[in-house]
């Protein structure tokens, strides 16, 4: 990690401003293990740059909203491995990170100037939500987060090279865990049973992300 440009959270955010600023569209995508800060680190920098420049000029769109339903994951037998790479609809994500960036000569998405929908993950009902999040001709900066975006695997593979930029989102393990817990209990597992997610499903897919991370052209300590 050591070619890598290091960033603060603030500093990071200051330089998501200034991709907006520039004008034209930039779509940032910012890996990191469950629990790393990715989603509040998006969140941040949607806030501010819309604060300072206007709503629609930045969106979030995160890749959870790319979850197989719940009764997909039953039908594979996977819904105790929730959030494992092959639980996403990978093609599906990078189809519309392609839309995303394919912007034409009007300022417009897909070639037809329209507004791109996306989907959101709900995490009140554990589910995904299509059509859930607007990304309009006008918008200049889409912030886009999940475990896999530096994956090697097909498609995931393909990512970095649609991305404008790379990030990747790191914090101490223990940090990262306590977090996961937080947030497992928040939606209805006791301690043991969300402690035990977030170290044995949450850590498994841990290992993987981190191990290609180094492949982001930022690093930002959260």
């Amino acid at each position: 990690m050591s070619t890598q440009e290091t960033l603060s959270v603030d500093q990071a955010v200051a330089r998501a401003v200034a991709l907006a600023e520039a004008g034209g569209r930039s779509v940032v995508g910012i890996a990191g293990a469950p629990g790393a800060g990715k989603s509040t680190l998006a969140r941040r920098i949607v806030t501010e740059v819309t604060d300072r420049l206007g709503a629609g000029v930045a969106v979030q769109v995160p890749m959870d909203g790319f979850h197989l339903a719940n009764t997909a994951l039953d039908a594979l037998g996977r819904r105790d491995r929730k959030g494992a790479i092959d639980t996403f609809d990978a093609a599906g994500y990078v189809a519309l990170v392609r839309r995303l960036t394919a912007v034409d000569g009007t300022g417009g998405t897909d070639g037809t100037g329209s507004t791109v929908w996306a989907p959101d993950f709900d995490r009140r009902v554990d589910q995904p939500v299509a059509g859930s999040i607007a990304v309009p001709p006008e918008t200049v900066l889409v912030v886009s987060e999940g475990n896999y975006l530096l994956d090697r695997t097909a498609p995931w593979r393909e990512l970095p090279g649609l991305f404008t930029e790379t990030w990747a989102c790191v914090v101490d393990d223990s940090v990262r865990i306590d977090r996961l817990v937080g947030r497992h209990m928040r939606h209805g597992r006791d301690h043991e049973g969300a402690r035990r997610w977030a170290v044995e499903v949450d850590g498994a897919n841990a290992v993987r992300v981190t191990a290609d991370l180094h492949r982001a052209s930022v690093l930002v300590r959260t």
